[in-house]
């Protein structure tokens, strides 16, 4: 099989993970017959640098050309003093929308070599294994937001004169950002989780607050009218503050959480650590077809960026739900899986999950280590 593969670095660890990941991919074509292309690409604070925008003309039209997308990480303190529109974050935002990937998939899952390493109790966390399924391309990320100023002569807007009159502003600075959600953005979101669950084991939990938001008691209200199309599957909602803690007080009692966008974003990194660290997750974010873009769920992590500490594992299993997802190729997907827990239950370990008596790789040395399991 051919397959050309877009591949955005970004910023901070985002080329040494990627780079790991690649050599992952590399090892598996060679095991299975296939041929990977690699298409280069800027975006984040590197595109910044080279082309003046965080999400260049050419990487856009150059994704949609490829099979997939893989992307490293973007953004850092470098990038601060950006304005709002041209922070690095902003690739990540208009690439979602511009290739209408509305699904986030980030499985959880605790691999039991490295239980010990989960900051929870062994009890609680062996045996974890659940799906989020986060909306991407609406919510708080995607409605109407903006900066003003009470008492300057400038013109608010329709929506900010209504907040004015609804509430009494002292003077000063004032910043609004609106969750927003539309019937068939919750809807779409809400078939895919369910579908998701049939594969699984037919338990969904939306997570809302809908005592509170009206977007969430139209997200409660519509999750209710997609369970009538799948009798099979049980569903349950939580508020998202009780969801929190549930993640950390019994993260066994979950197969499939869907959420919004925000609610999401927040819930799977705190359920990062129900793993042993943010850098074990990967995620998938799809769209009607098979066209995907796949990346780590961790940030840049600049503290770490060149000294060769940064784990890997979350990217190396985003291209294995790029061979799942995108390509098709459950096989080879299970074959990369499979060599993550070989290289772990031989005892190696990058920083952020090491213990004592561990072996302490580096980055790189990890890539090239779960490269040579593949097919083992």
């Amino acid at each position: 099989m051919d397959k050309k593969i877009a591949v955005i670095k970004g910023d901070g660890v985002g080329p040494e993970v990627t780079g790991a990941a690649l050599a992952v991919l590399d090892a598996t074509a060679k095991r299975y017959g296939h041929k990977f292309k690699y298409v280069q690409l800027l975006a984040g604070g590197a595109a910044i640098d080279e082309e003046g925008a965080p999400l260049p003309k050419k990487t856009l039209k150059e994704a949609r050309k490829a099979d997939a997308v893989l992307l490293g990480a973007v953004g850092g303190p470098k990038w601060d003093s950006q304005p709002a529109d041209m922070r690095p974050e902003q690739a990540i935002l208009k690439l979602r929308e511009e290739l209408e990937l509305f699904a986030n998939l980030r499985p959880v899952y605790m691999r039991e070599a490295l239980v010990e390493a989960s900051p929870l109790k062994a009890e609680i966390v062996s045996g974890a294994d659940f799906l989020i399924v986060r909306e991407l391309t609406g919510g708080i990320y995607f409605g109407s937001h903006g900066t003003e100023v009470i008492g300057e002569a400038n013109a608010f807007g329709r929506f900010v004169d209504f907040l004015k009159k609804e509430k009494t502003l002292p003077p000063g600075r004032f910043a609004y950002d609106v969750e927003q959600y539309s019937e068939v953005e919750i809807r779409r979101i809400g078939e895919l989780a369910f579908e998701m669950a049939l594969k699984r084991n037919k338990r969904v939990v939306s997570v809302d607050k809908a005592n509170v938001l009206d977007s969430s008691r139209l997200w409660r209200q519509v999750m209710e009218e997609v369970r009538v199309k799948y009798p099979e599957v049980r569903l349950d909602h939580l508020y998202v503050d009780n969801a929190a803690q549930q993640l950390i007080l019994n993260p066994n009692q979950f197969d499939v959480l869907v959420t919004s966008n925000l609610f999401g974003d927040i819930l799977s990194d705190e359920a990062s650590q129900i793993t042993g660290s943010i850098g074990m997750l990967p995620s998938a974010s799809l769209g009607e077809g098979t066209f995907g873009l796949y990346e780590p769920i961790h940030g840049s992590a600049p503290d770490i960026a060149g000294t060769d500490s940064a784990n890997p594992i979350a990217a190396i299993l985003s291209a294995a739900l790029m061979l799942r997802y995108s390509f098709g190729l459950l096989e080879e997907a299970i074959a990369v899986e499979k060599a993550v827990d070989s290289f772990l239950l031989a005892g190696n370990r990058t920083p952020d999950v090491w213990t004592e008596g561990m072996t302490k790789v580096g980055t790189a040395e990890a890539g090239r280590l779960i490269a040579g399991y593949i097919g083992q």
